[in-house]
């Protein structure tokens, strides 16, 4: 009985665990996204050269050393996440829903955020899956309509990134 009682207990804190790393890789995608539409946008408005990516690499590593996976690699690799899904319809319709929403609820988004072009993903599909898989995902695809398939089969039957890979 009392075994029982314990498995529930058991039950609940790996829930939990698993609400916490969900919500967690949430927040870093949604990051990554932004962080690679600020890359994008710098770019292609010719504020930025390509050189200035190393350069940010080089300031985050040097300002802040604590702070891991925002190398001139990791920077590249946002920027190509944003890149590869911005004109994706999900993103596209999601952005617009939101907006909409926004507008209709009469909800302030903050100007910095503004200003910057940053979006919250967090509701998109895009979200659901792991970095680790969208690097997969953007390496081995040659398609959107490739890479959606993908996206949805990884969600759908919950793949690992070696069982994504695989596929």
């Amino acid at each position: 009985m009392l075994h029982q009682q314990f498995s529930s207990i058991i039950q609940l804190i790996q829930q939990a665990r698993s609400n916490a790393i969900k919500a967690v890789n949430t927040e870093l995608i949604n990051l990554y996204w932004n962080i690679g539409g600020a890359i994008s946008q710098q770019i292609t408005n010719s504020n930025w050269g390509e050189k200035t990516i190393d350069e940010l690499a080089d300031f985050i590593q040097t300002h802040h050393p604590e702070l891991k996976g925002f190398n001139r690699r990791g920077l590249y690799r946002m920027k190509q996440f944003y890149e590869t899904y911005r004109n994706l319809t999900i993103v596209s319709s999601a952005m617009t829903q939101l907006q909409s929403a926004n507008n209709q609820e009469n909800i302030i988004v903050p100007s910095e955020m503004t200003q910057l072009g940053l979006h919250d993903i967090r509701e998109t599909i895009i979200a659901k899956i792991t970095w680790t898989h969208h690097l997969t995902l953007i390496s081995r695809t040659k398609s959107d309509e490739e890479r959606l398939f993908y996206l949805q089969l990884t969600i759908r039957e919950n793949y690992s990134v070696k069982e994504l890979d695989r596929q």
